[in-house]
């Protein structure tokens, strides 16, 4: 087996199989380890001489070896044939949460939760009743063979147009598997595909409030505000369609993971919130409406992927707001806060965002939150968000 990359997704499939030919970028000549496994340098891929390629899903499709490859698979192709009953969850935001809740609910039916949560197929159990797996759009794109049971789909936003080229293609991944779905299984699906075509059954959704007269769930019983409403709505949607089971007592026990909106208050009491893991403008988005009603000093930027902020801005405008750039793309927000006149200072780097936060005359304005929302990608600074989110919360614990 010819292997592409040699990330967490490739070395678990590497482990299982052995065997494997194995290129990347990091290998300079040909090495082996103790298991038979080739390493060797992406010039040296043969195309003539191997019958299946499976590629690391982030590996760009202009990448030479892609172009080279005439047999070329995901990962989930890889499983296909083996794979269990399987729920698929994509989308712009919410994958994560929403993946981690439904395992939440169906770990008690033997379910596995993996994917992009973290865990590769390689290392799931196939004698496992469900898969539950956070599916990103780069695998999307690369799958040819396998298809998902049961569907869920959150709402498509612009993301990783640098990776796709443009939205349309970025979107025509994440439906995808609609297109190798058959008739019995299910779709949960936002209103704006509701005339593209399948033979899966579909939910149409538009909010929260169409999940839950659909599948019968009182929203009064849900702890959960938005973001992360919707996504347990999804959660306990699955379990019912499933199971016909509605547990409120167990989904309100669902504890969301760090860097999404998490709350926490400074030394003298003051609300920030590290929402650190917003890459887009619709995750950003979607944390500034549960604080539409107080004054939000706003810590925005770093690399967004070459995504047009316009809309964003377009509603923050009418929001009580002051915004402290950061990361690469700072000056693009400092044009955009002069265009709709939104107070705004550049900070370069999230120290001085803090900081500058906690100098401003409206940082101890009664009901104001201060929020780490970057609506970007954390490399151009971090070497993750979760970086970025642990940084901001040293930061301010350290200042104040």
């Amino acid at each position: 087996m010819t292997i592409f990359g040699y990330g967490k997704t490739t070395k678990a499939i590497v482990e299982k199989f052995g065997n494997c030919k194995v290129y990347d970028d990091k290998f300079f000549a040909l090495s082996y380890d103790k298991y038979g496994n080739e390493f060797l340098p992406p010039e040296m891929f043969n195309p003539q001489k191997s019958k299946i390629e499976v590629t690391s899903p982030g590996i760009l499709p202009s990448n030479p070896l892609i172009k080279k490859a005439k047999n070329l698979i995901s990962e989930y192709d890889l499983f296909a044939d083996s794979m269990p009953y399987s729920i698929w969850i994509s989308g712009t935001n919410g994958k994560t949460t929403t993946t981690n809740m439904i395992q939440h609910l169906l770990k008690k039916r033997g379910s596995q939760a993996g994917g992009n949560v973290g865990v590769p197929l390689a290392k799931l159990n196939q004698d496992a009743n469900i898969w539950i797996l956070e599916t990103s759009s780069f695998t999307l794109h690369y799958t040819k063979k396998a298809k998902p049971n049961l569907y869920i789909l959150l709402p498509i936003s612009p993301d990783h147009i640098s990776w796709h080229g443009d939205f349309e293609s970025y979107e025509k991944a994440k439906l995808k598997p609609l297109d190798a779905m058959r008739e019995g299984e299910t779709v949960i699906l936002p209103k704006k595909y509701t005339t593209y075509p399948t033979n899966a059954f579909k939910i149409i959704y538009e909010d929260a409030n169409d999940l839950a007269e659909h599948f019968d769930i009182d929203i009064k019983k849900i702890n959960f505000k938005e973001p992360f409403l919707t996504d347990a709505l999804l959660a306990l949607g699955v379990s019912k369609i499933l199971f016909d089971e509605i547990d409120y007592d167990k989904i309100n026990r669902f504890i969301v993971g760090k860097h999404r909106v998490e709350e926490f208050k400074d030394a003298q009491n003051n609300l920030w919130i590290n929402d650190s893991k917003a890459t887009n403008i619709d995750a950003t988005l979607a944390a500034l409406k549960s604080y539409k009603q107080n004054h939000i000093n706003l810590i925005l930027g770093g690399d967004d992927k070459g995504a047009d902020l316009t809309p964003l801005f377009e509603i923050i405008k009418d929001y009580d707001i002051s915004i402290f750039s950061i990361g690469s793309n700072s000056n693009k927000i400092k044009i955009l806060c002069k265009t709709y006149k939104i107070e705004h200072q550049s900070c370069k780097t999230l120290e001085k965002a803090v900081q500058a936060i906690m100098q401003n005359s409206k940082f101890k304005i009664q009901n104001s939150i201060n929020l780490l929302s970057p609506a970007a990608a954390s490399l151009d600074q971090f070497a993750s968000y979760e970086q970025r989110g642990e940084d901001f919360i040293n930061f301010v614990k350290n200042f104040s």
